[in-house]
């Protein structure tokens, strides 16, 4: 939460004089279960979209292609979102409520809202959400096209099926990083809301209210090194993925 920690290594310090390591890894198990879920659906569903779309464009598709990038993306993650909106209840509930008041446990933390507040208490969360995940996908795989395109436009000029999988991977991976800190960038904003938002129950004016616009941007610095490491790896294990199964890496000219 904004203000609760001067920086990165005052967070560290504190949480694990008070916590212990095991401070660092509360909420591991509805953060895996939700995240999981959700890049299942973003990843599944923009490749399905994609193709709707290009298919939809028939001719005029290179024109509109960047468009349709747009759109499969944001259709992809509202349904994503729907998918990680009760994990991500529990594990910011576990991480930012005060001793004593919510389960430590991811299990124990999902029957607790569901006996508590039921289907609203995981979904209290979705529109900010929706807010903060679409445009940060939106970024993340129109940035990361385009990004892999110049790639293979400016300095890699050849076919790209003409280099080997290593070198097309090791595209992904710095197109990867950058669309990362394009999303951080996009995304940080409503990121605290949604922190904020699910800690205390005020409305996103009340929050605003209470931390004004300076306080939307604390911490950016530490959600780009995890922001773009993250959507790193994510393409890159997608990509893997990809290239195990025989297919092509994602993007190009």
């Amino acid at each position: 939460m904004p203000g609760l920690y001067s920086g990165v290594g005052d967070g560290f310090r504190t949480i694990k004089a008070a916590e212990g390591m095991k401070g660092f890894t509360l909420g591991w198990l509805p953060t895996l279960v939700g995240y999981s879920a959700q890049g299942f659906g973003k990843f599944g569903f923009y490749e399905i979209f994609k193709d709707v779309y290009r298919n939809a464009a028939g001719k005029n598709e290179p024109k509109y292609r960047t468009l349709g990038f747009a759109v499969s993306s944001a259709c992809a993650e509202f349904i994503a979102d729907i998918l990680l909106c009760p994990m991500e209840a529990v594990k910011v509930r576990m991480q930012t409520s005060e001793p004593g008041k919510f389960p430590t446990t991811g299990v124990a933390g999902f029957k607790y809202i569901q006996n508590n507040e039921g289907t609203a208490g995981f979904y209290r969360g979705i529109k900010p959400l929706w807010a903060r995940q679409i445009p940060y996908t939106i970024v993340k795989f129109v940035a990361f096209e385009k990004i892999v395109q110049a790639f293979y436009t400016n300095v890699f000029t050849a076919d790209k099926n003409s280099y080997g999988k290593g070198t097309q991977m090791i595209v992904t991976f710095a197109s990867g990083y950058l669309a990362g800190i394009f999303c951080a960038i996009v995304s940080h904003p409503a990121d605290t809301m949604v922190s904020v938002m699910n800690k205390t129950g005020q409305s996103a004016g009340e929050i605003y209210a209470d931390i004004g616009f300076n306080g939307l941007w604390k911490g950016l610095g530490t959600r780009i090194f995890m922001i773009g490491t993250l959507t790193c790896l994510q393409w890159v294990i997608y990509d893997s993925f990809k290239v195990a199964m025989g297919l092509q890496t994602t993007g190009g000219k």
